[in-house]
């Protein structure tokens, strides 16, 4: 049996052969750029040089970092689990894999076209939880089972916000299809009428990704490096390659679920040289933000965390989906959603901004208590 792919009639099994060979080579080449693009970003918001030395103007230093970890003595700790420490990175770097399976770089370019395709990103993505906690519970060292427990706290509570604010777009463009959404937005991105959704989404991605200032599973003042402490060499740098190949995947999505993807502006007149750079350019918008973020936010408390996810977004989330499905039903005009997430994105500021100001309130010290009743 054949299949088509891209001008070839192939075998089906060469054909997903080939396209896995793709997307391995390209996760790879994406998370070593990415890391050097982080790297001078930060050093330009620290007023410093960053990577120089190895290559021209430093892009060879992923390469190099890449080969001292392939180069490095792969241990393991005596009591460790064997079998769940071994494929622990793999559980981690298997489900963000499988997320590309779905996202549509350009016109007619993915490995596969599903009507559910946001249902199935989200279904895939949610299994690293077992990846992280397998890692921290099967190294034998509290710190990583410490830091293991965070991150399926907080994935857990971060994924919600995340699904319902993808269900919201979802609901205004009638359609889980990522091609068919992005083709629905050749006139309006959706970010128009889903700005408080974006912010969640955006929010919500920092969490899921454990970037700042939601680092706590990998908190180094805390837990030492949490789930993946006790590893070296190449899994350790499965971890990574994982996180950077999400932060990928993620600012691709975020641009086909609300700033148009590959159709706007123009994309569909242009030609697929225009849609590789809108896709190359909402994708790098997205990942500066995220860059920017953590050179200028400190890492969160985990109580502040798990509220900020129960108590805000959660609930706006919500709020946001019942007002999408009352506009619609009732034949609302579309501009009532703009004004309303407007509105949300300034409470959802307000509340934050009300939260980080307010002094903590310290408990009491037991010894001074006792000399002012005596």
């Amino acid at each position: 049996m054949n299949t088509h792919f891209i001008f070839w009639d192939i075998n089906v099994w060469a054909d997903g052969a080939l396209r896995l060979l793709m997307i391995t080579g390209l996760m790879t080449v994406v998370a070593m750029g990415l890391i050097y693009l982080e790297r001078k970003v930060l050093a330009r918001f620290h007023q410093r040089v960053g990577p120089q030395r190895t290559g021209p103007l430093g892009l060879l230093q992923s390469v190099a970092d890449a080969l001292k970890l392939v180069g490095k003595e792969d241990l393991r700790p005596t009591n460790a689990d064997p079998w769940t420490f071994e494929l622990a990175p793999y559980l981690v770097f298997i489900p963000i894999f499988l997320g590309f399976v779905v996202i549509p770089f350009v016109a007619d370019w993915q490995v596969r076209v599903l009507d559910l395709g946001i249902l199935y990103f989200v279904a895939a993505s949610s299994l690293t939880i077992v990846g992280w906690v397998a890692a921290g519970w099967g190294s034998d060292n509290r710190y990583a089972m410490i830091g293991g427990l965070r991150s399926a706290a907080q994935a857990i509570s971060y994924e919600l916000p995340l699904v319902l604010s993808l269900l919201s777009v979802g609901i205004v463009a009638g359609t889980l299809n990522l091609n068919e959404m992005v083709q629905g937005q050749s006139a309006v991105p959706n970010i128009v009428w889903q700005p408080m959704a974006f912010f969640i989404f955006f929010i919500a991605a920092l969490a899921e990704l454990n970037r700042t200032p939601f680092d706590i599973p990998v908190g180094e003042s805390e837990v030492v490096g949490g789930p993946f402490v006790e590893y070296s060499g190449i899994r350790w740098s499965m971890f990574f390659l994982g996180e950077y190949a999400g932060m990928f995947i993620m600012s691709i999505l975020a641009g086909a679920v609300f700033l148009g993807g590959y159709e706007w502006p123009f994309g569909g007149e242009l030609g697929r040289g225009w849609q590789v750079v809108l896709v190359g350019v909402k994708s790098s918008i997205f990942i500066f933000l995220v860059f920017w973020v953590r050179a200028s936010m400190p890492r969160l408390r985990i109580d502040q965390l798990m509220g900020y996810a129960w108590k805000v977004l959660v609930p706006l989330s919500l709020v946001q989906v019942l007002l999408n499905g009352a506009v619609l039903v009732y034949g609302g005009p579309k501009i009532i959603l703009t004004v309303t997430g407007l509105a949300g994105i300034v409470f959802l500021f307000w509340i934050t901004d009300r939260a980080v100001s307010k002094p903590r309130v310290r408990p009491a010290n037991p010894a001074m208590q006792t000399e002012a009743a005596s």
